[in-house]
């Protein structure tokens, strides 16, 4: 297939290989403009753009899809497809209509489940049992274009976002490029019933409210790994908690210290217990539980901050 790669960031950057190494011929990369990024605030380019480069492909960074000029460049790509993975830019229907097979999107949910922007966190933070990968037909609406194909993976109790992400990652590079190599195919329209919208995380989400079930907060700092993180915090410094298994029972008030031991820092939750396994301390580095607690004097019955009512935020479902 002649196509148009649209994609930012590493889960596009992995697609983008795939296609280019089962021999389709990229003829344009789009995406978007170099962001300040670190300390200095410096312009970066996107995954997508470094991999571009390092194959030698041209790159195409509009602001938007909307200029008569834009469409003038894609127009003469004469593109079969425009394959589209997290690229973070509306397309316009003309932009929609212009190659031969349309326009086809890498989704990381079993659509009409978790349409939008944070389909991996939100299946993770709704208990999903799984998930998966659709190559899907766009259209106008978000997400809701008829599926040609979709691949399903288990969601392991001690997946985080970031290994659900390098998974899903991996089988939507795949299944891309398996099913460019078969069109044209018949696509399924999604079905009415169990649609879902996946809302963008926010910062605010990340706040553990130990007034909540050891479950959910497991669930939450699995959805919340590697951002923001899941936080909480101790009256002289903030916590950032990376890995925690969830106990079933567990005596005390929501945010209670019940145990300091090798195993982890046990917390009591509204329902059951939480033991913490690997944590950061603001400004510091991820450590086990065993190693922050040899520089850390926590003590049982020490009591973890609630978050503000503002600081609560639901799950988007």
């Amino acid at each position: 297939m002649k196509l148009v790669f649209a994609g930012t960031p590493e889960f596009a950057a992995v697609a983008l290989r795939s296609v280019f190494a089962a021999g389709h011929e990229v003829v344009l990369v789009l995406t978007q403009p170099d962001r300040a990024a670190g300390r200095g605030m410096s312009l970066q380019p996107s995954p997508v753009k470094k991999l571009a480069h390092e194959l030698g492909l041209p790159v195409f960074q509009p602001m938007s899809l909307r200029e008569a000029v834009v469409l003038e460049i894609l127009r003469a790509t004469k593109a079969d497809v425009l394959l589209v993975a997290a690229y973070g830019l509306i397309l316009p229907q003309a932009v929609l209509d212009l190659p031969r097979f349309g326009c086809l999107n890498i989704h990381a949910s079993l659509l009409p489940r978790w349409r939008g922007a944070a389909p991996i966190q939100r299946a993770i933070l709704a208990g999903d049992l799984e998930t998966g990968v659709c190559i899907m037909q766009m259209e106008a609406g978000l997400d809701t274009g008829p599926v040609l194909a979709r691949t399903v993976t288990p969601i392991a109790c001690e997946d985080t976002a970031g290994t659900l992400h390098d998974r899903l990652a991996e089988m939507g590079a795949q299944l891309a490029a398996d099913t460019l190599a078969r069109l044209p195919l018949t696509a399924q329209a999604q079905a009415a019933e169990g649609v879902t919208y996946a809302a963008k995380i926010e910062k605010s989400e990340a706040y553990i409210d130990w007034r909540l079930a050891a479950n959910e907060l497991d669930r939450r700092i699995r959805a919340f790994n590697p951002f923001p993180g899941a936080q909480t915090r101790l009256p002289d410094f903030a916590l950032k908690i990376w890995r925690a298994r969830p106990l079933q029972c567990g005596d005390g008030a929501p945010g209670t210290i019940l145990a300091l031991d090798k195993t982890g820092i046990t917390v009591a939750c509204g329902t059951g217990a939480l033991c913490i396994g690997e944590l950061q301390k603001a400004g510091g580095k991820r450590l086990t539980a065993e190693r922050f607690l040899a520089g850390h004097a926590l003590r049982v019955g020490q009591i973890l901050a609630l978050p503000d009512s503002g600081q609560v935020a639901g799950n988007g479902a």
